[in-house]
């Protein structure tokens, strides 16, 4: 039996129709397969893929990841804030590292203690040691497409050990477009974030809109709530990310609200969103320069980073800077395809307004149903 081949059937047959992932050479053909035979995107890290695959589970699809043990420890945060609060299901495919006479030591350490780490944040896993184990592969993905769970597999790597030095055949489009890097001129604030929601309320009226942590989402929710509005109540840095594995399933724009401490917590979807080129989402980074939600401590924007020179350097071609909510309202109604980034400096401030007045499972229904319709 080839195993590889014989996962990637049962996981094609259990209707997985989407993975993210990263590599890792034990399973490297795996990798192989799952790159050829289903949507997929590559990432820049593992916690990120989880708000993908959230993302991608509410426009309907039935997201998988595919990671290196040492990945687990990078996303145990976000499993338990998004996935597990919003009673999303993900199925996590992992090469277990550390264990069986592993030869790198810095593996070893969080190898060991996977089973104990999994256990100790209520998350369910199985070990698959054998071709015996194979059918348990089908049962986990029945349960966590039935049931919204999560649920990682263990691939030991005596299972996997005929493949180990097979070497991943993925076939990668390289660009060789110019991407500029041009330094803008700063723009001062006019407005609080606030005032430029309230701006450009009628944009984001007919638009899926994943919107930050915090009080960027009770700001938006006291300005516009509609169903069509993700509110994040926790994982921060990921929003963009979410936004991303919406507009991989559905045609409808998607809109993310973001934010310069956010951002800065997960550069590397800016790239792995400019690599993806979903042409039906626009990033807007509304950049106050400080964590306002925690009383606002100043972050990177405020002494060097410049987010809208990060976007392009990450490879967005369609980048712009606006302060004034009317502007910013005309540009965004004329941006055209995307994948758009515009960034938006604002005061430091925060309007006073009341927490978001739902549910987990009500803002994720609404959305469910949003994007549906």
């Amino acid at each position: 039996m080839k195993v590889p081949l014989e996962i990637s059937r049962i996981l094609r047959e259990s209707g997985v129709n989407f993975f993210a992932m990263l590599p890792c050479e034990k399973v490297a053909e795996l990798y192989d397969l799952i790159s050829k035979n289903f949507k997929h995107v590559y990432l820049s890290r593992e916690e990120e893929g989880v708000g993908i695959c959230g993302g991608a589970f509410l426009a309907g699809a039935k997201p998988a990841m595919l990671i290196q043990s040492s990945g687990l420890g990078n996303m145990i945060n976000a499993l338990c804030s998004l996935t597990r609060t919003y009673q999303m299901p993900l199925l996590i495919i992992t090469s277990w590292r550390g264990v069986c006479g592993e030869k790198v030591s810095a593996q070893i350490p969080l190898g060991k203690s996977v089973p104990k780490l999994l256990e100790a944040v209520n998350i369910s896993y199985t070990i698959i040691e054998s071709t015996d184990d194979l059918p348990l592969i089908a049962t986990a993905a029945d349960e966590v497409y039935k049931q919204n769970k999560i649920r990682v597999l263990l691939l030991k790597p005596e299972l996997m050990a005929k493949e180990a030095n097979a070497s991943p055949k993925v076939e990668c489009e390289i660009s060789k477009e110019k991407n500029p890097v041009r330094k803008q001129a700063k723009i001062k604030p006019v407005s609080t974030r606030f005032e430029i929601l309230n701006g450009i309320a009628p944009y984001l009226a007919d638009r899926i809109v994943v919107c930050n942590i915090g009080i960027p989402s009770k700001e938006l929710y006291k300005i516009q709530h509609k169903k069509s509005n993700f509110y994040m109540l926790g994982s921060m840095g990921l929003a963009s990310s979410i936004g991303l594995g919406i507009s991989l399933f559905t045609p409808k724009e998607v809109v993310v609200i973001d934010g310069d401490g956010s951002l800065l917590m997960n550069l590397g979807t800016l790239s792995t969103i400019a690599k993806e080129k979903p042409s039906n989402l626009t990033i807007l980074a509304i950049d106050n320069g400080v964590y306002g939600s925690t009383g606002n401590q100043p972050t990177a924007t405020s002494f060097c980073a410049d987010l809208e020179t990060i976007a392009r350097g990450s490879g967005f071609r369609k980048t712009y800077r606006e302060a004034n909510s009317q502007p910013l309202l005309s540009t965004l109604q004329n941006l055209g395809w995307g994948p758009n980034f515009v960034h938006v400096p604002v005061k430091v401030g925060n309007a006073n307004v009341s927490n978001v007045p739902l549910t987990p499972d009500e803002i994720k229904n609404n959305v469910i149903e949003a994007i549906a319709a």
